[in-house]
């Protein structure tokens, strides 16, 4: 069986400084970055997702914003890591992960990133992601604040595995 670690949204707008800050944003990045590296101890793929803004109105994510991008830390974790580009909340739609994922024969999909009731949650959830085994790393995600983060953990809870990176 072969693992992938899927990253999602660790981009600059969700860090102090940024267009939405959100809760316990360096204490989950410093989580996802060891991730990346047990990852990569175990010989596992690492794939990277940046969300950028279809819109000019969205407040996030504008192309050519420092906000778009993603954190320095996880790129120095993982510089080899495709990066696939997405406009939606789930990481599958519109874009080439399928592919990708095809491409390394993953059967196995551990999630982490931002936000957990949004692009985690989706992607998790996606038509897409049926096919493979998912688990979403739930001490590699955040959002806005504990209660929502707990909330959308405990509700993927009936429909994949949720649990600490080990």
């Amino acid at each position: 069986m072969t693992a992938a670690l899927l990253i999602i949204d660790v981009q600059n707008d969700y860090f102090p400084g940024g267009a939405l800050p959100l809760w316990n944003a360096e204490a989950t990045l410093d989580a996802v970055v060891d991730a990346i590296d047990r990852a990569r101890a175990r010989g596992e793929a690492v794939v990277l997702v940046q969300h950028v803004a279809a819109s000019a109105d969205s407040p996030l994510f504008q192309a050519g914003t420092t906000g778009v991008g993603i954190h320095a830390r996880i790129l120095a974790a993982a510089p080899d890591a495709p990066v696939i580009v997405k406009q939606y909340a789930d990481s599958f739609h519109q874009t080439r992960l399928s592919g990708v994922l095809a491409d390394l024969g993953v059967t196995r999909l551990r999630i982490a990133g931002m936000m957990t009731q949004n692009c985690v949650v989706f992607t998790a959830l996606s038509p897409a992601a049926d096919r493979y085994e998912v688990s979403v790393l739930s001490d590699c995600t955040t959002t806005t604040d504990r209660t929502i983060h707990g909330f959308a953990l405990h509700a993927l809870t009936t429909r994949v595995a949720v649990r600490p990176d080990a």
